[in-house]
């Protein structure tokens, strides 16, 4: 198991997933801004295909990938060093929907979904700002994703943003704290911190799923954990 996750993560954190994987400390040089240079969800698409990954995706992390049998493919377009260059991986696969805003989205992540159901949104960084739950429910902490899927009729719980952190920025976004792997929601931080704590637990736990918080500071955006095994490469 490799358990992609920003070089900054607090360290407690890192300490915590280490007991579930592999750890490594994503970061980037001189490919996109400093704020999300090590954010693994702007290099990494799943698919049901396999892994999606940027063509600029730094070597030493391919090699990685390619040493645990983990199956992927590249993209077309590299990450940009602004957005919407930088959104063009940030897209969500679940069920049968893509939901991204598709005129950013690479083309490669929606060859490998050719029978989904494309959901365009204007936000471009989708997967930092919505997490699909396994039971057809959704996370959000943006505004346009939430009118989105009230319109679709999807259960949806929004969670107000401006509480997470993300160095270099005014705030980040909720999605860009977690992880999903199994039946576990990981948090890089504490729900305390948020208003929405009580809706949040209940909503997961309607899911049929547990929270881990990662550390008890905070909750930090480190641009999504990204779990890679064999058993969810395809």
């Amino acid at each position: 198991m490799l358990i992609f996750a920003d070089r900054k993560t607090p360290g407690e954190a890192k300490a915590a997933l280490s007991a579930v994987g592999k750890v490594v400390e994503f970061s980037t040089k001189g490919i996109t801004y400093e704020a999300i240079s090590g954010h693994p969800d702007i290099f990494f698409c799943p698919t049901p295909d396999g892994l999606v990954v940027a063509p600029n995706l730094p070597e030493e992390y391919l090699e990685l990938i390619i040493q645990r049998g983990i199956s992927f493919k590249k993209g077309v377009l590299p990450v940009g060093n602004r957005y919407p260059e930088t959104s063009r991986y940030n897209a969500l696969t679940t069920g049968n929907m893509l939901i991204h805003n598709i005129n950013f989205t690479d083309t490669s992540i929606v060859s490998a979904c050719p029978d989904f159901e494309i959901i365009h949104i204007k936000q471009g960084y989708t997967r930092c700002n919505l997490i699909a739950l396994p039971n057809g429910t959704f996370i959000t902490s943006d505004h346009g994703i939430e009118m989105k899927l009230m319109k679709l009729g999807k259960n949806h719980l929004f969670v107000d943003p401006s509480k997470v952190l993300l160095e270099g920025t005014e705030h980040g976004f909720f999605g860009g704290t977690c992880g999903l792997f199994r039946q576990t929601l990981f948090v890089c931080g504490s729900l305390n911190y948020l208003e929405e704590n009580e809706a949040i637990g209940k909503f997961v736990a309607d899911a049929g799923l547990r929270i881990v918080e990662l550390y008890d500071g905070p909750p930090v955006d480190i641009g999504t954990i990204v779990f890679l095994s064999l058993e969810n490469s395809r």
